[in-house]
C-alpha cells in the first residue's frame, strides 16, 4: 500500500516551520505520539527501577516495552536488547567487553564503508589486545563494498567483523548476508551497524546473522537513545566493567547507570508510529512493522529515484558513489563551491540538509574528498514528500545556472 504523507506529515509539528527537512540521515523529527508519550511518563511519576511503590514499578514496564518494542523492529529477542546514549557510546562498550579475550594471534576485520562508530572502537580495542586489524575496501566510484573480498580477509583467526547494513552518507547496502556467513563459517561474531538501514526498510537481524545489531532511535523518529540487540545467550558470555552494586544479570549489567526512562517511553511509541505507517496492516506488531516499513521502503525510493535524475541533470553536480542497492540517500558535491557554501546557499532557501564527512571517515578519504569539505547530504524518510525533493533541486539550479 502507498502511505498517506500527508496525515504523516501532520502528525510532525516541527515540519509545520515551512522547512524542507532533508537531514533525516543525521537525525528524524518526533511525532505527536512520541512527544505524548515522554510527556506523560514525566506527568504520570517515575521512579528508579526495581522499587516497593507505584512509580518505580511504572519505570520497570516503560523498560519491559521499549526492549520488546526494539525486538520487534528488528526481529531480535527483548532479553538480549541493551539501551544506551547512542551507538557509539554502546559500540565502544561491547568492543571493550569482547577484546577482553582478544590476543596476539587474534585478527578482526572492519570496513571503509562504515561509519567511524563502527570502526574505531574495534580498532582501538585491537590495539590494546595487540590483535591485528584487516581492512575491506570499498569500490571507487561506485561505492560498492565487494563480499567476496571476504573470503580472503576472514580467517581461522577472526574474531570478530564488524559491518554497516547501509553507508550513512552514500546509502549502499552490501551484501551483509554474504558477509556474516563468511564470519560465523570461522566462528567469528559479527557486529552490524544498522543505525542507517533501519529507518529505510525492514529488517530482520536473524536473516542478516547479525551476532549484535545496533541501531539509534532518533534515527526512527524516537529520541536520542541507543540499542543493540543480540541473543540473550551471547550476552552471558560477555562480563563488562560494571560497578559492583549494579544489577548483574542480562541484559542490565550492560547498562551503566540509570536509564532515561521518559524518553524509553518515547522509543515502544516510536515503533508503534512506525507499525502504524501503514493503516491496512494487521496482525502482531511484528507483522504490521514488516508491512509498514515496506511501504515505507517503496515511498522513498520513488522519490530517491526523482532526486537522483533530478541532481545529475545539474550541470556541476557531481553524484559520490553509485551503489547499485541503496537507502533513499544522496551525497553530492557542487563544482565551485564548498560543500558548506552548498549547505548555508540551500538553508538560506528553507531546506536542511548537512554537510562535511558525517563521520564517513574512511569512506570520504576513499574517495578523495575529506580534506575538501567532502560533500552536501540529503537524506529521504517517510515523511518527506516530492516538494521537499523538488525544492532542494530548485534551489540548487541557483548555484549551476
Amino acid at each position: 500500500m502507498s502511505l498517506d504523507i500527508a496525515r504523516i506529515r501532520a502528525l510532525y509539528p516541527a515540519l509545520s516551520d515551512g522547512y524542507a527537512w532533508l537531514d533525516a540521515a543525521a537525525g528524524t523529527q518526533v511525532p505527536r505520539p512520541v512527544i505524548e508519550a515522554i510527556a506523560a511518563a514525566y506527568a504520570e511519576g517515575i521512579g528508579n527501577t526495581h522499587g516497593a511503590f507505584p512509580a518505580s514499578a511504572r519505570s520497570d514496564e516503560i523498560v519491559v516495552r521499549a526492549r520488546q518494542a526494539v525486538a520487534d523492529l528488528v526481529g531480535g529477542d527483548a532479553g538480549g536488547v541493551v539501551f544506551g546514549p547512542n551507538m557509539t557510546t554502546l559500540t565502544y562498550r561491547f568492543a571493550y567487553a569482547l577484546a577482553k579475550d582478544w590476543g596476539p594471534d587474534d585478527e578482526i576485520v572492519v570496513s571503509r564503508l562504515d561509519h567511524d562508530a563502527n570502526v574505531r572502537p574495534w580498532v582501538q580495542a585491537a590495539a590494546r589486545a595487540g590483535a591485528r586489524v584487516r581492512w575491506a575496501d570499498v569500490e571507487v566510484p561506485s561505492g560498492e563494498l565487494p563480499a567476496g573480498q571476504y573470503d580472503e580477509l576472514v580467517t581461522d583467526r577472526t574474531k570478530l567483523v564488524a559491518v554497516t547494513a547501509a553507508s550513512n552518507i552514500l546509502g549502499t547496502m552490501p551484501d551483509v548476508r554474504r558477509i556474516t556467513a563468511r564470519a560465523h563459517a570461522v566462528g567469528a561474531l559479527t557486529y552490524v551497524d544498522g543505525v542507517h538501514a533501519t529507518p529505510h526498510g525492514p529488517i530482520d537481524m536473524v536473516a542478516l546473522g547479525a551476532d549484535f545489531y545496533a541501531t539509534s532511535a532518533y534515527k526512527w523518529s524516537g529520541p536520542h537513545i541507543g540499542a543493540v540487540a543480540a541473543r540473550p545467550e551471547l550476552l552471558e558470555r560477555l562480563s563488562p566493567d560494571k560497578l559492583a552494586s549494579s544489577p548483574a544479570q542480562v541484559p542490565d549489567r550492560f547498562e551503566t547507570g540509570t536509564l532515561p526512562f521518559a524518553d524509553l517511553a518515547g522509543v515502544a511509541a516510536a515503533v508503534d508510529h512506525l507499525a502504524g505507517l501503514d493503516p491496512d496492516a494487521t496482525g502482531t506488531r511484528r507483522e504490521r512493522l514488516l508491512a509498514s516499513m515496506a511501504a515505507v521502503e517503496a515511498h522513498e525510493q520513488a522519490e530517491l529515484a526523482h532526486l537522483l535524475k533530478g541532481l545529475s541533470a545539474l550541470p556541476g553536480v557531481g553524484l559520490v558513489g553509485s551503489p547499485g542497492r541503496r537507502t533513499a540517500t544522496a551525497f553530492f558535491t557542487v563544482a565551485g563551491y564548498t560543500p558548506r557554501q552548498v549547505a548555508e546557499h540551500l538553508a538560506a532557501r528553507e531546506v536542511n540538509v548537512w554537510d562535511g564527512h558525517c563521520y564517513a571517515w574512511e569512506l570520504t578519504q576513499a574517495f578523495g574528498i575529506r580534506d575538501a569539505g567532502s560533500g552536501v547530504r540529503a537524506g529521504l524518510v517517510h515523511y518527506n514528500d516530492r516538494s521537499d525533493v523538488d525544492r532542494l533541486l530548485n534551489a540548487l539550479e541557483g548555484l549551476t545556472a
